[in-house]
């Protein structure tokens, strides 16, 4: 007989067998079920996207460099420091460039004058011939006269050769005043005090030595926030020094670095979510792609890639895409220059270009444009002070290419 014992343990391997068939076939399933949901993931979302975390925040720096030389006199700014446009930050000294100024100053008003009495010349020429027409008139009616009664004798030949003498004279000096009449016109024909090309000529140099002048005031180009500064009170600066940057963070932008693989189906105008390591993924930055670079980082790098000499290793290349940002985000998220940032890429739309469509960007500034009106004003004051009122005083002053109406005088 069998042992009870043996009999009612006989199931148990049957059960295990069960159990362990179970469990595979969940796993088989949940296996499934994450290939199928990736897949739908993939194929709905995640294949028009492009992300990178070789990204960093760039913008404009704005070196500040003098015009002309010149010892620093005030450093009106430093670093970390917010300046606006038009803001003085380094003021040089004017001693040099008051005294050519002051020079040239007194070159044009004399100038001025000199002109002024070109025109009243032609007043006094032309009274001069006036007057030697009636010289002439006078001595024809007396030859006139005398050849009447010559034939009665009562005028000698002698008299009558010396009235034709005096005609002839007359006549020379009639010649002679309008020649001079004539000779000063071609000084003073087509034009007025302030449009003389002596005066023009004269105006330019003042124009000269007052924008050198105001040029020891170095303004904020832009609005932003100053860094680099190297500038000391007291040093001799040359055009061209650098003496410290203004960065105008309103303007940012981003350098995402994508591999050469993701760059496809990449294009101009697709839009850009990013986030900052500085705000977490809690803060998300919305942009659109701008602009490609012409070439890799390492094609511009300092020591590029020789890959024709044979020793070559092939390495993915990255290509920077230029990403801008909203500037109502930017003012309530500010961000700096080189932090590191994470860029994802909607690609799914790509009527865009890669290259001939970048929008073209222009960044300016006019802070310097007041320097020309401040000089046109000072050179209409010095003609107005000497021309008087005679001879086209009153005509307007030329001014310097692309000039505004004069401002008040920089002193």
């Amino acid at each position: 007989m069998s042992d009870p014992q043996q009999t009612a343990a006989a199931p148990a391997p049957k059960t295990n067998t069960t159990k362990r068939r179970t469990l595979m076939t969940l796993i088989v399933l949940v296996i499934i079920i994450a290939a199928v949901a990736y897949g739908l993931y993939y194929f709905l979302v995640a294949r028009f996207h492009e992300s990178t975390d070789d990204a960093y925040v760039n913008g404009n720096v704005v070196q500040i460099t003098p015009q002309v030389v010149g010892t620093v006199t005030s450093v009106n700014a430093d670093d970390t420091q917010t300046v606006k446009v038009g803001d003085p930050l380094v003021v040089l000294d004017p001693a040099d460039s008051k005294v050519a100024l002051d020079q040239a100053e007194a070159n044009l008003a004399q100038t001025v004058r000199q002109v002024r009495t070109l025109f009243v010349n032609d007043n006094q020429y032309e009274a001069q011939v006036a007057l030697r027409r009636s010289d002439l008139s006078r001595a024809q009616d007396d030859l006139r006269r005398r050849m009447t009664i010559a034939q009665t004798g009562a005028v000698s030949q002698e008299e009558i050769s010396h009235a034709r003498d005096a005609v002839r004279g007359a006549q020379a000096g009639l010649d002679a005043a309008q020649q001079e009449l004539a000779s000063n016109r071609s000084l003073t024909a087509n034009t007025t005090i302030a449009g003389h090309p002596n005066v023009l000529a004269a105006a330019a140099k003042v124009r000269d030595a007052y924008i050198n002048y105001a040029r020891n005031t170095l303004p904020a180009p832009v609005t932003g926030y100053v860094a680099k500064r190297s500038v000391q009170v007291g040093q001799r600066v040359a055009p061209g020094n650098p003496l410290m940057a203004i960065v105008p963070l309103n303007a940012v932008w981003v350098d995402a670095n994508f591999k050469e693989v993701q760059l496809k189906h990449m294009r101009i105008g697709q839009p850009v979510e990013l986030t900052a390591d500085l705000y977490g993924s809690g803060v998300v930055f919305h942009g659109k792609v701008i602009g490609f670079s012409a070439g890799t980082g390492s094609a511009f790098s300092l020591l590029p890639a020789q890959n024709a000499t044979g020793n070559w290793i092939k390495v993915v290349q990255r290509l920077p895409v230029r990403v801008a940002l909203d500037p109502k985000e930017l003012e309530q998220h500010p961000l700096r220059i080189g932090l590191s940032m994470n860029a994802d890429v909607t690609i799914k739309s790509e009527e865009g270009g890669q290259l001939g469509t970048a929008p073209n960007t222009v960044y300016q500034t006019n802070v310097f444009d007041k320097y020309g009106d401040q000089a046109d004003a000072e050179i209409a004051r010095i003609i107005q002070q000497n021309a008087g009122s005679g001879g086209g005083a009153q005509s307007s002053v030329p001014r310097s290419s692309g000039a505004k109406p004069a401002a008040a005088k920089l002193m």
